[in-house]
């Protein structure tokens, strides 16, 4: 499922498009389009100390501008 989620970002973001934003070094522009369709951002309900997800869902932590030192922060809400 995940390479699927990959090959689907590549289609729709693709890295030979006419990119507007290109910084020498930095030719990550694709990567900002993908980051911005994901969403910085995931809520999942907690039930009896899991995960409440459904039975087809998970959780994926895409890199798509690194290799990057990056952190997880995790909120709990109650």
């Amino acid at each position: 499922m995940a390479r699927d989620f990959e090959m689907a970002l590549e289609r729709i973001a693709p890295e030979g498009w006419g990119w507007q934003h290109i910084e020498e070094g930095e030719e990550n522009a694709p990567s900002h389009i993908r980051a911005a369709l994901m969403g910085p951002q995931v809520v999942i309900p907690l039930r009896d100390g899991g995960l409440a997800l459904g039975t087809w869902q998970g959780i994926f932590f895409c890199e798509l501008d690194g290799p990057r030192t990056r952190s997880v922060y995790l909120s709990v809400l109650q």
